[in-house]
Protein backbone atom coordinates (compact mmCIF):
# COMPACT_ATOMS: atom_id res chain seq x y z
CA UNK A 1 0.00 0.00 0.00
CA UNK A 2 0.78 3.63 -0.59
CA UNK A 3 0.21 5.99 1.51
CA UNK A 4 -0.23 9.86 0.37
CA UNK A 5 0.03 12.74 2.93
CA UNK A 6 -1.47 16.15 0.92
CA UNK A 7 -1.20 19.53 3.99
CA UNK A 8 -1.19 22.66 3.37
CA UNK A 9 -3.50 25.47 4.71
CA UNK A 10 -7.35 26.15 4.25
CA UNK A 11 -8.16 26.83 1.31
CA UNK A 12 -5.20 25.82 -0.29
CA UNK A 13 -6.88 23.78 -2.97
CA UNK A 14 -5.94 20.49 -1.32
CA UNK A 15 -9.44 18.58 -2.55
CA UNK A 16 -8.85 20.26 -6.27
CA UNK A 17 -5.37 18.28 -5.97
CA UNK A 18 -6.70 14.87 -4.48
CA UNK A 19 -9.47 15.00 -7.48
CA UNK A 20 -7.01 15.92 -10.12
CA UNK A 21 -4.89 12.89 -9.12
CA UNK A 22 -8.11 10.41 -8.25
CA UNK A 23 -9.18 11.67 -11.80
CA UNK A 24 -6.31 10.04 -13.81
CA UNK A 25 -5.98 6.51 -11.47
CA UNK A 26 -7.88 3.16 -12.16
CA UNK A 27 -11.22 3.43 -10.08
CA UNK A 28 -11.51 1.18 -6.77
CA UNK A 29 -7.63 1.66 -6.23
CA UNK A 30 -7.54 4.44 -4.35
CA UNK A 31 -9.25 5.60 -1.17
CA UNK A 32 -9.06 9.03 0.26
CA UNK A 33 -8.95 9.65 4.43
CA UNK A 34 -9.39 12.78 5.60
CA UNK A 35 -8.23 14.26 8.84
CA UNK A 36 -11.42 16.30 9.65
CA UNK A 37 -13.43 13.61 10.09
CA UNK A 38 -11.02 12.99 12.94
CA UNK A 39 -11.19 15.77 14.92
CA UNK A 40 -11.84 14.49 18.44
CA UNK A 41 -14.99 13.43 20.04
CA UNK A 42 -16.90 16.20 21.85
CA UNK A 43 -19.67 14.98 23.34
CA UNK A 44 -18.99 15.73 26.89
CA UNK A 45 -19.50 19.92 26.06
CA UNK A 46 -21.64 22.00 25.09
CA UNK A 47 -22.43 23.81 22.05
CA UNK A 48 -21.18 27.06 23.29
CA UNK A 49 -17.84 25.38 24.69
CA UNK A 50 -17.35 22.92 21.24
CA UNK A 51 -17.91 26.32 19.40
CA UNK A 52 -15.22 28.02 21.11
CA UNK A 53 -12.85 24.64 20.56
CA UNK A 54 -9.85 25.94 18.27
CA UNK A 55 -10.45 23.29 15.46
CA UNK A 56 -6.73 24.56 13.61
CA UNK A 57 -4.45 23.76 16.16
CA UNK A 58 -2.95 20.37 16.16
CA UNK A 59 -4.14 19.28 20.04
CA UNK A 60 -8.06 19.18 18.36
CA UNK A 61 -7.04 16.03 16.18
CA UNK A 62 -7.47 12.52 17.27
CA UNK A 63 -4.12 11.58 15.39
CA UNK A 64 -3.49 8.33 17.45
CA UNK A 65 -6.93 7.14 15.72
CA UNK A 66 -6.24 8.43 12.50
CA UNK A 67 -2.63 6.40 13.08
CA UNK A 68 -3.96 3.19 14.62
CA UNK A 69 -6.73 2.90 11.31
CA UNK A 70 -4.14 3.82 9.19
CA UNK A 71 -1.80 0.76 10.22
CA UNK A 72 -4.74 -1.16 10.49
CA UNK A 73 -5.32 -0.61 6.45
CA UNK A 74 -1.84 -1.21 5.70
CA UNK A 75 -2.92 -4.34 7.43
CA UNK A 76 -5.34 -5.49 5.11
CA UNK A 77 -8.29 -4.48 7.60
CA UNK A 78 -11.17 -2.26 7.03
CA UNK A 79 -11.67 0.19 9.40
CA UNK A 80 -14.55 2.39 10.77
CA UNK A 81 -13.65 6.01 9.90
CA UNK A 82 -15.92 8.51 12.18
CA UNK A 83 -18.48 11.08 10.87
CA UNK A 84 -17.94 14.39 11.52
CA UNK A 85 -20.27 17.16 11.63
CA UNK A 86 -19.46 20.92 11.26
CA UNK A 87 -22.87 22.24 11.88
CA UNK A 88 -22.98 20.65 15.45
CA UNK A 89 -19.29 20.37 15.80
CA UNK A 90 -18.68 17.17 17.29
CA UNK A 91 -19.02 13.48 15.76
CA UNK A 92 -22.48 12.19 14.72
CA UNK A 93 -22.01 8.42 16.15
CA UNK A 94 -21.88 7.23 12.47
CA UNK A 95 -18.65 5.51 10.25
CA UNK A 96 -17.92 4.92 7.15
CA UNK A 97 -16.26 1.71 6.38
CA UNK A 98 -13.46 1.91 4.42
CA UNK A 99 -11.64 -0.61 3.00
CA UNK A 100 -8.00 -1.26 1.94
CA UNK A 101 -6.80 0.32 -1.38
CA UNK A 102 -3.22 0.29 -3.09
CA UNK A 103 -3.27 3.49 -2.53
CA UNK A 104 -4.70 5.64 0.61
CA UNK A 105 -4.46 9.64 0.06
CA UNK A 106 -4.75 11.25 3.42
CA UNK A 107 -5.61 15.09 3.52
CA UNK A 108 -5.81 17.62 5.89
CA UNK A 109 -4.25 20.96 6.99
CA UNK A 110 -2.24 19.41 10.17
CA UNK A 111 -1.08 16.15 8.59
CA UNK A 112 2.43 17.06 8.70
CA UNK A 113 2.67 18.58 12.42
CA UNK A 114 2.60 14.80 13.95
CA UNK A 115 5.88 12.99 13.48
CA UNK A 116 4.45 9.54 14.25
CA UNK A 117 1.78 10.44 11.39
CA UNK A 118 4.22 11.32 9.24
CA UNK A 119 6.49 8.46 9.19
CA UNK A 120 3.08 6.14 7.64
CA UNK A 121 3.42 8.89 4.37
CA UNK A 122 5.79 7.26 1.39
CA UNK A 123 4.98 10.67 -0.44
CA UNK A 124 4.56 13.78 1.82
CA UNK A 125 2.61 16.54 -0.59
CA UNK A 126 2.58 20.42 0.89
CA UNK A 127 -0.28 22.29 -1.28
CA UNK A 128 0.99 25.80 -1.62
CA UNK A 129 -0.94 28.89 -2.40
CA UNK A 130 -1.39 32.82 -1.42
CA UNK A 131 -3.20 33.93 1.52
CA UNK A 132 -5.46 36.52 0.29
CA UNK A 133 -6.92 33.19 -2.21
CA UNK A 134 -7.10 31.40 0.83
CA UNK A 135 -9.21 33.38 2.97
CA UNK A 136 -12.08 33.79 -0.30
CA UNK A 137 -12.50 30.14 -0.62
CA UNK A 138 -12.75 29.51 3.25
CA UNK A 139 -15.54 32.47 3.22
CA UNK A 140 -16.95 31.30 -0.16
CA UNK A 141 -16.94 27.56 1.49
CA UNK A 142 -18.18 28.26 5.28
CA UNK A 143 -20.61 30.71 3.91
CA UNK A 144 -22.30 28.36 1.25
CA UNK A 145 -21.08 24.64 2.75
CA UNK A 146 -21.50 25.76 6.40
CA UNK A 147 -23.91 28.19 7.18
CA UNK A 148 -21.37 30.25 8.53
CA UNK A 149 -22.39 34.31 8.61
CA UNK A 150 -19.35 36.22 7.50
CA UNK A 151 -18.62 38.54 10.43
CA UNK A 152 -17.82 35.14 11.82
CA UNK A 153 -15.81 33.86 9.64
CA UNK A 154 -13.87 36.51 9.19
CA UNK A 155 -13.12 36.77 13.37
CA UNK A 156 -12.28 32.71 13.45
CA UNK A 157 -9.97 33.78 10.42
CA UNK A 158 -8.40 36.85 12.10
CA UNK A 159 -8.53 35.35 15.94
CA UNK A 160 -7.13 31.30 15.02
CA UNK A 161 -6.70 30.45 11.15
CA UNK A 162 -4.37 32.88 10.36
CA UNK A 163 -2.06 32.71 13.71
CA UNK A 164 -2.34 28.71 13.67
CA UNK A 165 -1.49 28.75 10.09
CA UNK A 166 1.35 30.46 10.67
CA UNK A 167 2.82 28.61 13.90
CA UNK A 168 2.04 24.76 12.82
CA UNK A 169 1.09 24.66 9.22
CA UNK A 170 3.48 26.85 7.08
CA UNK A 171 6.37 25.15 9.22
CA UNK A 172 5.48 21.55 8.15
CA UNK A 173 6.00 22.85 4.43
CA UNK A 174 10.04 21.94 5.19
CA UNK A 175 8.76 18.02 5.88
CA UNK A 176 6.85 17.56 2.21
CA UNK A 177 8.91 15.69 -1.11
CA UNK A 178 6.72 17.82 -3.16
CA UNK A 179 5.16 21.32 -2.69
CA UNK A 180 2.08 22.21 -5.19
CA UNK A 181 1.66 25.83 -6.33
CA UNK A 182 -2.24 25.51 -6.39
CA UNK A 183 -2.44 28.36 -9.85
CA UNK A 184 -3.10 26.94 -13.31
CA UNK A 185 0.49 26.29 -13.74
CA UNK A 186 0.52 23.29 -10.91
CA UNK A 187 -0.33 20.25 -13.95
CA UNK A 188 3.33 19.42 -14.02
CA UNK A 189 3.40 18.74 -10.55
CA UNK A 190 0.37 16.86 -10.44
CA UNK A 191 1.79 14.49 -13.28
CA UNK A 192 4.46 14.08 -11.46
CA UNK A 193 2.87 12.52 -8.62
CA UNK A 194 0.47 10.45 -10.28
CA UNK A 195 3.50 8.98 -12.48
CA UNK A 196 4.87 7.91 -9.15
CA UNK A 197 1.02 6.37 -7.97
CA UNK A 198 1.28 4.41 -11.76
CA UNK A 199 4.48 2.97 -11.33
CA UNK A 200 3.79 1.90 -7.98
CA UNK A 201 0.62 0.22 -8.97
CA UNK A 202 2.45 -1.37 -11.84
CA UNK A 203 4.99 -2.73 -9.39
CA UNK A 204 2.48 -4.18 -7.40
CA UNK A 205 0.86 -5.86 -10.21
CA UNK A 206 4.31 -7.31 -10.80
Amino acid sequence: MLIIGIAGGTGCGKTTVVNQILNELPSGEVGVISQDSYYKDTSHLSFEERVAINFDHPRSIDFELLEQHLIQLRNGQTIEQPVYSFIKHNRTGDVILTHPRKVMIVEGILILTHPELRNLFDIKIYVHADSDERLIRRLKRDINERGRDIDEVLARYQNTLKPMHQQFIEPTKEYADIIIPNNKYNTVAVDIVKTIINERLVYDHK
